[in-house]
């Protein structure tokens, strides 16, 4: 499985537009980012900007999050948050978008958090539309919706694979989309207590990509105590063909954290484009129908 650099993460030492180069320049050919910029509808001469700096890098856009609010102030996404619903739904089309332009297919959609104003029945057929609606927006380019466990915030509710598979399962029910799958970042759903092992031997096959960080302390692979190395065989095995995105934050500089990872297993020029291995394999996303 091919390794890919979460810019959001990594290369923090560079500005945000000179990270795609570095991940390059350090053996990688995919990279994957949260949001980018600070609006759900940024301008386009930033868009352009930022779709530039992808393509002169000649890497991969992997995966991209949808905007996700204010994260360092604490927000984890608004497609759950009723109060916020059009700001979601106006950033659906931007995102397609940049995907259709880069090759992207993997479109990471944080839920949100619980909201004081809104009751979680409320938040959660918020939930349902949102999501219905961005899957029918990204099936016109192949994409896939992805959704995931998420630890280190108490009043986000999807914790589990269980949980993110849940409301997979209403969104297709209520609206026939197809194309959504989980998201397996192995540290959060270790940290939140999850089975990793039972996750991968009984779900592989919907896992529609996949992150890693070593726990404690979310760094690189090597640092904690996390059977990575091990799982990441156990759903090859289980039939994931997708890319393995780098979502650590780096003990050291980030060219260091890189010790771990021969440079000869950093190149993926044949690896499938975003997460459509094991999604189309497993038919677990297919088309929004």
């Amino acid at each position: 499985m091919p390794f890919e650099v979460n810019c959001s993460l990594l290369f923090t030492e560079l500005p945000l537009l000179e990270r795609p180069a570095a991940a390059k320049s350090a053996g990688f050919d995919g990279v994957e980012f949260w949001w980018p910029f600070a609006e759900a509808v940024p301008a386009d001469k930033d868009v352009d900007a930022f779709i530039r700096s992808v393509r002169d890098a000649g890497v991969q856009l992997v995966g991209l999050n949808f905007f996700a609010g204010d994260m360092p102030g604490g927000d984890r996404g608004l497609v759950s948050w009723p109060a916020r619903a059009q700001e979601f739904r106006d950033n659906v089309d931007v995102v397609a978008g940049i995907g259709e332009q880069l090759g992207c297919r993997a479109f990471n959609a944080l839920y949100g958090n619980r909201v004081d104003d809104a009751a979680p029945t409320e938040q959660g057929e918020v939930a349902v539309e949102n999501l219905a609606l961005a899957g029918h927006a990204v099936a016109r380019i192949g994409g896939t919706v992805l959704l995931e466990p998420v630890s280190g915030a108490d009043r986000y509710p999807l914790r589990t694979a269980a949980d993110v598979l849940a409301v997979i399962e209403r969104v297709r029910e209520a609206s026939g989309v197809r194309n959504l799958g989980l998201l397996a970042d192995l540290y959060h759903l270790a940290v939140n207590g999850d089975d990793v092992d039972k996750v991968v031997a009984e779900h592989a096959g919907r896992v529609a990509h996949v992150q890693i960080a070593d726990a404690p302390g979310r760094n690189e692979p090597g640092t904690g105590t996390l059977p990575l190395e091990q799982q990441l065989a156990d759903l090859e095995a289980g039939g994931y063909r997708g890319w393995v995105g780098l979502e650590y934050k780096p003990s050291g500089p980030t060219l260091a954290s890189f010790g771990w990872l021969p440079r000869d297993r950093r190149a993926a020029t044949s690896a499938p484009v975003g997460a459509g291995g094991p999604v189309g394999t497993a038919g677990t996303a297919g088309t929004a129908g």
